[in-house]
Order: structure tokens, then C-alpha cells, then sequence
């Protein structure tokens, strides 16, 4: 009798230990305290600056596009040969070492400090000289950001058109996974040569107003283990089965003594 109370005693504490499932808080949730600043000025996206090794997607176009062909003469390509089947395609432009690119016509052209809106703008005034009513398209089309850690699927991305948001890289990584410590976001940008390097809680919507909430060129985001993933990887990995194995003998134990008493 006492041994049959043993065991029932024993399987309990195994279902008990391997079945409860604890209330997960509420620390997965992003924004939680929006209506804090709901009454507060919307934030204006800032535009990206362009940066010293950039590779920029620029095409001059025009209702007449013969009067802008010599405006889209292919200066600098990378990885992009020059061919006649992309006469009218984008040329790759490198900015270099002083913030510069040379563009035809218009000669060198500094970017340094410059948006990708406001150089393009530039160039519209510089083109409009010369031609009607010009259309100006200037991309970075090496823009990537790499995001790490307790993301679904880390890894280098690009970002299109290069314009994105923290929000954006984390969404191409998958999002993070339930061990991501989301309100302690480590995000490091190299700018010019100097790092620097930001906290940021997703929690909390005010992280919107950092100017680390827009991303650049290189950035990258590290996301940190929480406490309870940092718990998981102290546990011994064989405890499951150590586990399974005890259930078992209690298991065939008491088909033993069933037979026994038998």
C-alpha cells in the first residue's frame, strides 16, 4: 500500500513538472503605452544621409529621352557591365573617400551630409538648365543592415529603395522570437568612420523619436537573450530525457507490483 502511494506519489510530481505551464507576462508586446503620446506631434521620418562608399542607383528622365541620354552616360558601375540592353536603366554611382561622384555634365557632385531626397533635388536643378522638366530618381542600392540574435531568421538584408526603420529590419528578420529581451535593443551604426551605439525599448513608443529609429547604411541590430532563454541554456540539455526515462520505471514499476500481487 505505502508503495503504491509512493508511486502515485512520484508520477504526480513528474506531470506536474514536465505539464505546468507558466503565464507568460506581458513583455512580448510592442507599444504599450501609445495612447502616453497619442496627443504628442506625429514624428517626421527622417530621410537617410548618404554616406562615404555608397553606391547610388541614379537615372535622369524626360518626355523626350534623347535630350537626357548623355545625362545617364555609365561614369562608375559596380558589378553592373555596361551594355546596350541597359541604355535606359539606372547607373551605378560610388561615392568616395570626400563625399563625391562624378556625374556627367554636371561634373563632381558632393553628397556629403546629404539626404537622398534633398542631393536628388540638387540634381533636378542642376539637370533643369539643360532640359524641361526633368524626372530624377537617386537610390542606394547597397544598403544593408544586418540584424543578430534572437530574431526568427538573423542574417544581412537589404532594405529597398534605401529607406526602412528598426521596425522594417526586424520585420524582414521574422520578428523575435519569444526568448528576445524587447525592451533592450542593441543597435550599433558606423558613420564615417565613427561608431556609435544606442539602447532602444520597443515597449516603449517613444523609441520612434530616437534618430536611431531610422536606419542607415550598415547598421547593425542585436537583439539579447532574455531570462528565461539564459535559464533554458544553464539546464542540463539531457533533463527531458532523464525525465522521460523516470517515468518510464515508475511506469513498469507498477505494472510490476500489479503482477506481483497477482
Amino acid at each position: 500500500m505505502k508503495i503504491n502511494i509512493f508511486l502515485l506519489f512520484v508520477t504526480y510530481l513528474l506531470l506536474v513538472t514536465s505539464c505546468k505551464t507558466k503565464e507568460i507576462p506581458n513583455e512580448f508586446n510592442y507599444l504599450q503605452n501609445a495612447e502616453d503620446i497619442a496627443t504628442e506631434a506625429s514624428v517626421k521620418t527622417s530621410a537617410p544621409t548618404i554616406q562615404k562608399g555608397d553606391q547610388l542607383s541614379i537615372f535622369v528622365s524626360a518626355k523626350n529621352m534623347e535630350v537626357v541620354k548623355a545625362f545617364n552616360q555609365n561614369y562608375y558601375t559596380s558589378q553592373i557591365p555596361a551594355s546596350s540592353n541597359n541604355a535606359n536603366s539606372p547607373k551605378i554611382y560610388l561615392v568616395d573617400s570626400e563625399g563625391n561622384i562624378d556625374f556627367p555634365i554636371l561634373g563632381t557632385l558632393n553628397t556629403a551630409n546629404r539626404s537622398l531626397e534633398g542631393f536628388r533635388n540638387e540634381i533636378n536643378e542642376k539637370v533643369s538648365y539643360y532640359v524641361k522638366s526633368p524626372t530624377v530618381t537617386v537610390n542606394i542600392v547597397n544598403f544593408k543592415v544586418t540584424v543578430l540574435g534572437e530574431v526568427a531568421r538573423p542574417g544581412q538584408y537589404t532594405v529597398p529603395e534605401g529607406k526602412g526603420t528598426l521596425l522594417t529590419a526586424i520585420g524582414m528578420a521574422g520578428d523575435l522570437t519569444m526568448y528576445g529581451k524587447r525592451d533592450n535593443i542593441l543597435l550599433l551604426r558606423n558613420e564615417n568612420g565613427v561608431m556609435t551605439k544606442e539602447r532602444l525599448d520597443l515597449m516603449n513608443t517613444k523609441f520612434i523619436n530616437s534618430p536611431y529609429f531610422d536606419l542607415k547604411q550598415g547598421d547593425v541590430i542585436y537583439v539579447s537573450a532574455n531570462s528565461t532563454r539564459e535559464k533554458f541554456s544553464r539546464l542540463d540539455p539531457n533533463t527531458g530525457t532523464y525525465i522521460a526515462i523516470a517515468g518510464t520505471i515508475v511506469g513498469l514499476a507498477g505494472i510490476f507490483i500489479t503482477i506481483f500481487k497477482k
